[in-house]
């Protein structure tokens, strides 16, 4: 189980780290979603900011401060709800495979983590 929790927590932290990039590059992808879903420019280096900062805690656990780990992927899950709560809310189903996957990476994550 503790090499499932590395190997998922890893590609997590990379996902989240990748996309956090995207947000604060101001990625046309970003840019066109975001604006499909109504979040504001203006949001997207503070979304960035949260994902990059989940990025760091998930790492910051795999270093062994577990309770940070746990934190960070409880964030993390929340911070996806609310992302395919937003695609709903919008009716906007084309793209909601993103923030599905990052939540679901995030949950996997956290579960894994509850059970070290």
């Amino acid at each position: 189980m503790d090499m499932a929790y590395v190997i998922i927590t890893v590609l997590t932290i990379v996902a989240n780290a990748g996309i956090a990039a995207a947000d604060f590059a101001r990625a046309e992808f970003v840019l066109a979603n975001s604006a499909e879903v109504g979040v504001p420019r203006s949001w997207l280096p503070w979304l960035g900011a949260l994902k990059g900062a989940g990025a760091v805690g998930l790492l910051i656990g795999l270093l062994g401060v577990r309770s940070l780990g746990i934190a960070a992927a409880t964030g993390l899950v929340l911070f996806f709800i609310g992302a395919v709560v937003a695609h709903v809310r919008m009716r906007v189903y084309s793209t909601m495979v993103g923030p599905a996957g990052y939540l679901g990476l995030a949950v996997a994550s956290l579960v894994l983590a509850l059970l070290r």
